[in-house]
């Protein structure tokens, strides 16, 4: 038997998330995980499956299961949303009343925290105040607000309008063990200030181009150093809907055929049919009616997380990809998407002063991956958008769509964004900076031996370069036929020595 396209681990029945789904007939995606309560007395977890002792069967109640997914499956915001628009507020008043056990608490105050609206229960008394969020569990603020009401500490990195959630993987924590912006200041601090500050520059415009290359563009050197030059600003502004707007004028210096400004209609990630008419999408942005309050959500988590000492990658992550979902333009969401990864990053006081991370360099070193990670919640939200093609080949979103990019797991694209840093600093920054060092060494030798401009320097690095510290006889011919055998040989020799021939 399936259960939603998947194949059950054996007789038994689905409790926690995937009971609410099915038993309330909500349109929302799975958890990748879903809880089974087995008919066998086993307990084990599989890829799709954690799977429960038959004794361990929570009941036949929308609270019995809310309590069981929450003690056991952990915090689903885009489900426990939905279960409040549909589940009758009065069974779980009901079944509330003298309840004092810290899942029940949970229920109770995300219950009232999604729909700002109180439940028919009395305050708590005096009981000990419980995490929202389990800290061992989840990336939250601290020390977080306590609610009296629920004797709940609310410690989430967000607010109703924009909650990413990012667990506390291992990988994860094993990249912020690693000391990530020690170690830039480690390997800046040992260069000389003026190489450092070169390597900064050259870094800057290779993420502005990089990122320009993952949009499959090409801009001209004006273009990428105008883009260098704004994400090399960034975490000076504080977010808001018109500094997103003033970043797209930026992106898009040419708006003559783009809308500019906040989405006024639909939008959609995709192609069209051959006939230019029919929209093909593959992600669907949301609805232009809530852009104004998730992006106001997304400047809210920002401030809230960082102050409450979230680590500054898993907030990037969980901003960039957040916006990047949201869509909120016409044109220019990418390369802002990735904007924001350096302003949280900045902010947070994570790099070197000066220095900015080039992450769109690997990021698109990195491409597939990175197509994955969007997939991993684009993908599923798509079953549960409903949509129509409008007379202008857009789309008319038809239903209610907000939950979606308010609330998903944000695990993976915390992975990502961290791994991404810990490539740049344990690479690529040490690798620039070492590059510029060899070439000065080089050019410094050359300009002993002979009267050379820079320009002339370069290119003779360039030959040098491609033909592993040779020079080929096309430039030997041409270029610098004026070369004397005595001095290709020194300079040869002087090219190996600058970076460690055999």
């Amino acid at each position: 038997m399936n259960f939603y396209g998947r194949k059950l681990p054996g007789p038994g029945r689905i409790a926690g998330y995937g009971w609410l789904v099915s038993e309330l007939g909500m349109r929302v995606p799975m958890p990748r995980r879903l809880a089974f309560v087995s008919d066998h007395h086993k307990r084990q977890s599989e890829p799709e499956w954690e799977i429960f002792r038959a004794p361990q069967w929570p009941g036949e109640s929308v609270f019995d299961h809310l309590v069981f997914a929450i003690k056991n499956e952990g915090i689903d915001l885009r489900i426990l949303h939905e279960v409040t628009r549909v589940a009758d507020p009065s069974e779980i008043s009901q079944a509330l009343a003298g309840a004092t056990g810290v899942f029940a608490r949970r229920v109770w105050f995300f219950w009232e925290w999604l729909t700002d609206e109180q439940l028919d229960v009395p305050d708590l008394g005096k009981v000990k105040y419980e995490p929202a969020l389990d800290p061992s569990a989840y990336f939250v603020i601290d020390p977080g607000e306590r609610s009296a009401r629920h004797k709940v500490i609310n410690n989430l990195p967000g607010t109703p309008a924009f909650c990413p959630l990012v667990q506390r993987s291992l990988k994860i924590r094993q990249l912020i063990e690693r000391e990530l912006p020690a170690q830039a200041i480690e390997v800046t601090e040992k260069a000389p200030q003026h190489i450092v500050s070169r390597a900064a520059a050259f870094l800057l415009l290779d993420d502005s181009r990089a990122s320009f290359a993952i949009e499959q563009e090409k801009p001209g050197p004006q273009r990428a150093a105008r883009w260098a030059r704004a994400i090399g600003e960034a975490g000076r502004c504080q977010l808001s809907q018109s500094e997103f707007e003033r970043l797209q004028q930026i992106v898009l210096q040419d708006a003559r055929f783009v809308k500019m400004g906040i989405r006024k209609e639909g939008g959609f990630v995709g192609g069209h049919s051959r006939d230019g008419k029919v929209p093909e999408p593959v992600h669907i942005s949301a609805r232009h009616e809530d852009l104004s309050d998730l992006l106001e959500g997304i400047a809210l988590y920002e401030t809230r997380a960082l102050k409450g000492g979230v680590d500054p990658m898993v907030v990037a992550a969980a901003l960039s990809f957040g916006f990047v979902y949201i869509h909120p333009f016409e044109d220019g969401n990418g390369r802002i998407h990735r904007y924001l990864l350096h302003h949280v990053l900045a902010r947070g006081g994570f790099n070197p002063a000066g220095l900015v991370f080039p992450i769109s360099v690997v990021v698109y070193r990195r491409i597939e991956e990175y197509s994955d990670i969007l997939k991993s919640v684009s993908g599923p939200m798509m079953e549960f958008i409903e949509w129509k093609p409008t007379a202008q080949g857009n789309v008319d979103v038809l239903s209610e769509t907000a939950v979606l990019y308010r609330f998903f797991d944000c695990t993976e694209h915390a992975e990502f964004v961290a791994d991404c840093v810990r490539e740049t600093v344990e690479q690529d920054l040490p690798a620039e900076i070492d590059y510029i060092a060899r070439y000065d060494r080089f050019k410094s030798a050359i300009d002993e031996m002979l009267e050379m401009p820079a320009r002339t320097v370069d290119l003779l690095r360039g030959f040098l370069e491609q033909g592993n510290g040779k020079l080929s006889k096309r430039a030997l011919h041409k270029e610098f036929s004026a070369l004397t055998e005595e001095e290709v040989t020194l300079i040869e020799e002087t090219y190996a020595e600058a970076w460690d021939l055999d």
